[in-house]
């Protein structure tokens, strides 16, 4: 099967040379079939698709828009298709939001991303840094390096089923009033027994943030499995990370961001991060808001735990509900249908009997 490039025209030439040297290096001797006008696009179900946008000096693509304009247009467009994605700027800025926004409007269209799925580029390539020095190479061969690592783990890898899969559920909220609980409980009676399920509340009082300790100390308490800090991280978060298939994330939303113990509890995966990679483990997520913001943390959630953390993002990961005064979110108009439709999600991505 053929892998998939879609990659948007830019604005002007000029703004796509040091990317399509990337392409030719990273794709030598796959199989590609190329996709650059986004009036074009054929339906893409099933298929392995690499995501190639140069933005230039001003982070604006117009071709780039009409693609998401497309998928969220369109929300079966990618059903079944897994992909993986190269943000390429002539400036420092933007490469990380366009490569949110676009994985929130794939993944909306049923599109599954890899751990780790975006290679971004920014004009300086500074952000090649780290990985230049460990590869003995100079920025731009980081660059290709990355490239070339990230189509073949997209020609290759895929997402494993379970008979009886492991869930991670982390919240921070109270059982009685809140409306992101009474959504999980709902969902939780749906998946029923054909999961194994650890809870872990991250209350006041229970967790620490990083306070960013050196990096040789950080990497030296990964690798005896816990961090400096130790507390409900090392003694129960950081187990149940290691023998989950999944993670489900509950999350109210405060401000347009992600609760601070839920936001601490992604900061302190680090050190275990350092020795441990979760590219077989999925995210998932129920996201509440009391007016609106829902799509902020989401992309918040892609960007902390997929592209940063490597955690697999199955498609269509989250399900986002308004709610505000108690019990407003099941009593919503259709929210049985919804959570039914979530919970075969679920079951279809984790479970070998999923239906």
């Amino acid at each position: 099967m053929a892998l998939i490039l879609i990659h948007p025209y830019p604005d002007g030439q000029w703004a796509d040379v040091r990317l399509q040297g990337i392409l030719r290096s990273a794709l030598g001797g796959i199989s590609v079939r190329t996709i650059r006008s986004m009036e074009k696009l054929p339906p893409l179900q099933g298929e392995k698709l690499l995501f190639a946008i140069p933005l230039g000096d001003t982070g604006i693509n117009l071709e780039y828009i009409k693609l998401l304009r497309y998928l969220r247009q369109n929300p079966h467009a990618l059903d079944g298709c897994t992909a993986g994605l190269i943000v390429d700027a002539a400036n420092q800025l933007y490469t990380k939001s366009t490569a949110s926004e676009l994985v929130m409007a794939a993944n909306q269209a049923g599109c599954a991303f890899l751990g780790r799925p975006l290679v971004e580029a920014t004009a300086s390539l500074s952000n090649f840094t780290i990985q230049a020095q460990n590869l003995h190479t100079d920025l731009l061969g980081a660059y290709h390096a990355a490239a070339r690592e990230l189509v073949l783990r997209l020609e290759r890898e895929s997402f494993t089923k379970k008979e009886r899969p492991h869930l991670l559920v982390l919240h921070a909220s109270n059982h009685s009033k809140s409306n992101t609980m009474a959504l999980w409980s709902a969902l939780r009676r749906r998946l029923g027994t054909q999961f194994d399920y650890t809870e872990v509340g991250l209350r006041n009082g229970t967790l620490s943030d990083c306070s960013g300790c050196p990096y040789t100390m950080c990497l030296h308490f990964g690798e005896q499995g816990g961090c400096f800090y130790g507390g409900v991280m090392q003694n129960e978060v950081y187990p149940a990370l290691r023998r989950c298939d999944g993670v489900v994330m509950l999350c109210p939303n405060y401000n347009d961001a992600i609760s601070a113990n839920l936001t601490a509890f992604i900061n302190r995966l680090t050190a275990l991060f350092r020795q441990t990679r979760f590219y077989d483990k999925a995210l998932f997520a129920l996201v509440v808001s009391g007016y609106s913001g829902n799509d902020i943390l989401a992309r918040q959630l892609i960007s902390a735990m997929n592209m940063n953390k490597s955690f697999y993002l199955p498609g269509r990961f989250v399900r986002m509900e308004t709610a505000n005064v108690p019990g407003e979110a099941m009593a919503s108009e259709g929210i049985e249908e919804r959570l039914d439709e979530f919970a075969q999600n679920i079951l279809y991505t984790m479970c070998k009997t999923g239906k």
